[in-house]
């Protein structure tokens, strides 16, 4: 049995800011499933539910050496969902009102990559894999290279890191590394660790890790151009052998229209004229007039610029010139935020803007819209889509990242298709595209069949976990 532990900064439902928790609470359970043995281990925060902080064992604890500092790590478990979660316990790192955004971000995942090694010996279990995520765990492989690999139990652990935003690279000075990871000079080289005349979390696990994944295939490709690459095109390319892309998946039955208990009226592919109960409640809730003949659009997103949100404010008022209704739920930047708010007091009749966070508005909104807007300039991979799809909810995306991977164009030669896409970064080419949908809307036969195509996709993690255990029994090889 292939044993895995799964290091990263979040995980579902223990701690989430984004995609990076939905994939570690749901990915290590295919796992199980395939016949695997996975464990997660992660920061134990002070913002993890008190409910679920119950649950949670101290097994022992140790200080970790951090450059000329020794600092207390707590070792604690606990089981969710048949997965063994381990968590690193330092209060003066992780007993925070929030995850990230502090000025000792850089120390405090210092310390989390030196105890998940440091800990592994006092584990009842010695992984096959370790499994590295995103720039926090980034200097895990390099430090299993530099001070561990020759002693037991490290000699045969293989690395695996995986890429889910290389926007957010972990970039501190050189003398940051030195102080608490205690390497020599020969580390900050071009082919090692120094980046623009500093050091990469990031580029750390991309060189040292014997393989690489992404969360698709296109942007597994596009990484390696300098458009999408970050500055780390350079090694994306020389390592494009060891690099693969695997879409993510969703959970299935957190997302499942037909079992929902979030939403109003449940439906599935059979049944689809039950979604329009759940719009006319969406329109009372939201104070839209209740028209079931009206296309709602749904977004549901974080308000920033890699959304796409700049192409939306070029059209907004043309396209709310359309006979729409318009759904928003998020927050991000105030000029994205400020901009619909003020599109709704223009078009109160049409525009609903909800500047939140809120769970059950979101399934509702997915549950109610017909048309799901996604315009991003880049999506390492991207959930809504597929949930809008699992919805009946049509996605309008630009073909980017794990958009272009889930969302094939609906071609009404042929009646293949599950949505709606656009190729350029181009308001008006992404208009052009919703107004399209919009007139496939009108025929109602039409759409219904799209809907069906949509909500027959498989966006479970099952075929992705085979796929990842594909990569990790080559890397063992």
């Amino acid at each position: 049995m292939l044993k895995i532990l799964m290091a990263a900064s979040e995980a579902n439902p223990f701690a989430k800011t984004g995609c990076l928790a939905d994939v570690l609470g749901s990915l290590p359970q295919a796992f199980i499933t395939a016949g695997a043995d996975v464990r997660v281990v992660m920061p134990k925060y002070g913002t993890i539910p008190s409910h679920l902080k119950n649950g949670i064992i101290h097994k022992r604890y140790l200080y970790i050496p951090l450059g000329h500092r020794s600092r207390y790590a707590g070792l604690e478990e606990a089981k969710y969902k048949g997965v063994t979660f381990y968590f690193i316990d330092n209060e003066e790192y992780f007993k925070r009102g929030g995850l990230y955004g502090y000025e000792d971000d850089g120390e405090r995942f210092a310390f989390f990559c030196k105890a998940v090694l440091e800990l592994i010996p006092y584990l009842d279990f010695v992984p096959d894999i370790l499994h590295c995520h995103d720039w926090q765990t980034g200097m895990i492989p390099v430090l299993l290279e530099a001070f561990y690999r020759t002693k037991e139990p490290y000699e045969h652990i293989q690395t695996v890191f995986t890429i889910h935003n290389l926007k957010y690279q972990g970039i501190f000075p050189v003398s940051f590394f030195k102080e608490f990871f205690g390497l020599e000079d020969s580390w900050f080289t071009i082919d090692k660790l120094e980046f623009y005349g500093n050091a990469s979390f990031m580029k750390g696990g991309l060189v040292f890790s014997k393989a690489l994944t992404t969360v698709s295939k296109t942007y597994s490709e596009e990484i390696r151009y300098p458009y999408f690459g970050e500055g780390l095109e350079g090694v994306l390319s020389a390592r494009k052998e060891d690099l693969y892309g695997i879409i993510n998946g969703i959970d299935c039955d957190e997302f499942d229209p037909f079992t929902d208990s979030l939403i109003v009226k449940r439906y599935d592919k059979d049944s689809l004229e039950n979604k329009e109960e759940n719009k006319a409640e969406l329109q009372l809730e939201l104070n839209l007039p209740i028209r079931r003949d009206v296309p709602v659009i749904g977004l549901v997103s974080r308000l920033t610029d890699q959304k796409g949100l700049d192409l939306i404010a070029c059209v907004l008022d043309e396209l709310l010139m359309e006979d729409i209704q318009f759904v928003v739920l998020g927050t991000g930047d105030p000029q994205y935020e400020n901009m619909f708010r003020e599109a709704q007091r223009k078009y109160p009749n049409k525009m609903s803007a909800n500047i939140r966070f809120d769970n059950t508005l979101a399934h509702r909104i997915y549950a109610s819209s017909d048309l799901f807007l996604m315009p991003s300039l880049f999506e390492p991979c991207g959930l809504g889509q597929m949930i809008a799809m699992r919805y009946g909810s049509l996605p309008v995306v630009r073909e980017t990242g794990g958009l272009k991977d889930t969302v094939i164009p609906y071609n009404e030669f042929t009646g293949e298709g599950n949505g709606f896409s656009f190729q350029n970064i181009n308001a008006h080419d992404m208009l052009y595209t919703v107004r399209y949908a919009l007139r496939i809307y009108k025929d109602k036969e039409r759409f219904r069949s799209i809907q069906k195509e949509a909500m027959a996709g498989d966006f479970s993690w099952n075929r992705s976990a085979l796929r990842y255990l594909e990569v990790y029994k080559r890397t063992v090889e």
